[in-house]
């Protein structure tokens, strides 16, 4: 039974093999008339110099330049609204009135009052000029006529603060009070902010602290309108340096006429660095990352045809889908783009530029 079994195995290795064999044969022969195997087909860009505007990149909010929230100095029952939510005002508008009907009757006692220190004021003057009188009567009089003229700039002075008025102009928020309302002291009536221009307000690491300066330009864009870039230029930057993140704060003044900014949103800025001229620039694509660092396949005339080396070379930034190039590679220098992620060092190749996989890309 075990010799039957050998024998099968034996038989079934033979044939399989047999069969292996005259397919490689087979595929040795048709390679022979093809000429090889196929050439991978690439398709290739060039080495160029460009202008870049180097900027560093980080995110932050944007905040009111004014904001607070309107609330009443005094308390009191509000007797009329003179706003609806998100209304646009000016400077000094009247907002809200309280009930002031008492405050106004005393003010009016504390007048007559003041009418009578003045009269007793002007006898005591006139009797001393007589000499029927003294002086210490006459400065009494005159005390109680200051007191009364304190009292009521006292009282007109609250019955302003009873009218609640817009510290400055700008955009309402939503409306938090109702006609009749007890308006305590304090208590919220509406938020106010001034909306053009607004802040946005972001950090950056403190080795980046030597390359900013007032006036400095940024660009920022937020998710709500991502094909806008919104301009500024850097307003404020804090003389300390956050101990927890290492960071400094920045504050960029960003022009809204449009009020199309809205406090609290997110940003991301970009704060610009002078321009560098003639940078040395491929696709990212084209550049290979390993553990051993990066390379490019250069391409190169051979028996009159094309073939590739690789090439090691160090790149820098990274701007809008291209890499800087620092060392190993020369203007004009052509290089494999597409396709390189299929070929080795000194292998023949077919160069197809018909289709272009960047059209974003200019240079491409």
């Amino acid at each position: 039974m075990i010799k039957r079994l050998v024998l099968v195995l034996l038989f079934l290795t033979v044939l399989f093999g047999a069969i292996f064999g005259w397919k490689y044969l087979q595929i040795q022969q048709e390679t022979a008339t093809r000429g090889g195997p196929p050439q991978p087909v690439v398709s290739t860009r060039t080495v160029t110099r460009e202008s870049w505007q180097p900027a560093l990149k980080a995110v932050g909010s944007i905040t009111p330049v004014r904001g607070v929230v309107v609330s009443a100095e005094v308390p009191g029952v509000i007797r009329k609204i003179h706003f609806d939510s998100s209304d646009q005002v000016p400077d000094g508008e009247l907002l809200v009135e309280l009930d002031a009907e008492v405050d106004l009757a005393e003010l009016a006692a504390l007048r007559a009052d003041r009418r009578l220190a003045e009269i007793t004021r002007d006898r005591f003057a006139q009797i001393l000029t007589q000499n029927l009188g003294s002086r210490s009567d006459l400065d009494q009089a005159q005390a109680t006529l200051d007191r009364a003229d304190a009292e009521i700039a006292a009282k007109e002075a609250m019955i302003r603060k009873k009218a609640v008025r817009a510290p400055f102009a700008g955009e309402l928020g939503i409306r938090r009070i109702n006609p009749g309302q007890y308006l305590d002291t304090g208590e919220a009536i509406s938020d106010l902010v001034a909306l053009d221009p607004v802040y946005a307000e972001y950090a950056l690491p403190e080795r980046f602290l030597a390359e900013l300066a007032l006036g400095q330009s940024v660009m920022v864009r937020v998710q709500s309108y991502p094909d806008r870039v919104f301009e500024g230029k850097i307003h404020a930057i804090s003389p300390n340096v956050q101990a927890a993140s290492r960071s400094v704060l920045v504050r960029a003044l960003i022009a809204n006429p449009d009020r199309q900014l809205r406090p609290g949103m997110f940003a991301e800025v970009e704060t610009l660095q002078p321009v560098r001229e003639n940078v040395l620039t491929l696709p990212e694509r084209a550049v290979t990352y390993n553990t051993y660092g990066e390379s490019v396949f250069v391409v190169e005339e051979a028996d009159g045809g094309r073939m590739v080396r690789l090439v090691q070379i160090e790149t820098g930034e990274v701007h809008n889908g291209r890499v800087e190039i620092k060392r190993g590679l020369e203007a004009g220098t052509e290089v494999v783009s597409d396709g390189h992620n299929k070929l080795r060092n000194g292998q023949s190749i077919n160069i197809d530029n018909s289709v272009n996989p960047d059209a974003a890309d200019p240079r491409a």
